[in-house]
């Protein structure tokens, strides 16, 4: 079935994202296969990632069909682009129905891009990992791909304001190798081994990444432990327990 909507989505964000001048930098697209279903597993630390994310696989000529909380889909705007391009919405009550049609794209050669962190990271670190991603490839038979964003925060993330404007931001991207998906070994432990990998994919963005803090005042998106005032990882719990 022809795509009618998805194609000029992207085009209309890379549009935007030229507009912006975002000096996209991507690096290990290879890694996306060209045919075949695969989980494809991010950080998430901005409210555009799944745009950034599906980015990586265009070079493969694919689409990321997204896991996506419910509430989008409810939008009057995005809910039927939503729909149009065959994400899945996701309600946390219940969560089976989305594992099934996940499982059942993944089955029919589809990508499915999943954030398995379930939230923006506040404090821009990694949190730790839902297993769904872990089982879904297990069970589908296919390979997990690890990928790491870094930049996007700057665009657009909680509790900032959006920076749509021609600001110049860097955006950074990292895709590794295919995780295989064993389907004997514990999903918790292939979900920590996956977690590790986006961690060095993440830490291999941010030593590629061409910008520091502008000041004192420029420095909310760095994470504490490389010297910024991002939230710790506690003090984003706090954050997120607060909404």
């Amino acid at each position: 079935m022809a795509e009618l909507v998805y194609p000029p989505v992207i085009g209309a964000a890379r549009t935007m994202f030229k507009a912006l001048d975002l000096r996209i930098d991507m690096k290990g697209t290879e890694n996306v296969p060209e045919r075949g279903g695969a989980v494809l597993v991010s950080n998430h630390i901005g409210y555009l990632d799944f745009v950034f994310a599906g980015l990586t696989a265009r070079p493969s000529k694919r689409l990321v069909r997204f896991m996506a909380k419910e509430a989008v889909f409810r939008h009057k705007i995005s809910g039927p682009l939503m729909r149009a391009m065959k994400h899945i919405p996701v309600d946390r009550a219940a969560g089976m129905d989305a594992y099934k049609h996940a499982l059942k794209a993944l089955r029919s050669g589809e990508i499915i891009g999943i954030f398995p962190e379930a939230t923006i990271s506040r404090s821009f670190t990694l949190k730790n990992f839902k297993s769904g991603a872990a089982r879904l490839a297990q069970e589908a038979g296919v390979p997990l791909l690890p990928m790491a964003l870094w930049g996007t925060q700057r665009v657009w993330t909680k509790g900032h304001k959006r920076a749509l404007g021609r600001n110049h931001f860097p955006i950074t991207m990292r895709v590794g190798e295919p995780v295989e998906a064993d389907p004997t070994e514990p999903s918790d432990t292939l979900t920590e081994r996956v977690r590790t990998r986006v961690q060095e994919l993440l830490e291999a963005a941010q030593r590629a990444y061409p910008v520091r803090p502008k000041g004192p005042d420029d420095t909310w998106w760095v994470p504490a432990h490389l010297g910024g005032t991002a939230p710790t990882p506690a003090e984003a719990i706090a954050l997120d327990r607060g909404r």
